[in-house]
């Protein structure tokens, strides 16, 4: 498949393998969660997180669209946008630009997150994928 810009051309089963590891990060995530201690770090839970929506929306892009983002997410978005036009909605555009506009502290940065910080992404990557499960349900 061919490269343009910071998209690549994929084809449409590359959508379902993404949405399969979509899940498998969503379920990381959740686990993390699930037996947080008081005083855990957010950040690994919270790169999870981003993982599953970059995930997420690389199976929507793949499926819908025939590309997906490399190494530029913070045009995910964008891209996102184009594919699906109308059908995405500007609260789940906002729940996706919040989550990967935590990528770079959750993977690089020197400041600790929150369990709590965590579990609010979770929150917003939770109803992101409910979403995007519900569009991937109608290719």
């Amino acid at each position: 498949m061919t490269r343009s810009g910071s998209t690549k051309a994929v084809d449409a089963s590359h959508g379902l393998n993404r949405l399969t590891i979509a899940r498998a990060f969503l379920e990381s995530a959740q686990n993390q969660v699930a037996i947080a201690q008081c005083g855990t770090l957010g950040n690994p839970i919270a790169a999870t997180i981003v993982n599953a929506a970059i995930a997420y929306t690389d199976a929507l892009t793949a499926t819908f669209g025939n590309k997906i983002n490399q190494q530029d997410h913070s045009a995910m978005v964008k891209t996102l946008r184009q594919v699906m036009g109308n059908r995405l909605p500007k609260a789940q555009e906002t729940k996706l630009a919040r989550i990967l506009g935590n990528k770079d502290l959750a993977q690089y940065g020197g400041r600790f997150m929150l369990l709590s910080d965590a579990q609010s992404l979770l929150t917003q990557l939770e109803e992101y994928a409910v979403w995007a499960e519900s569009e991937m349900a109608r290719a």
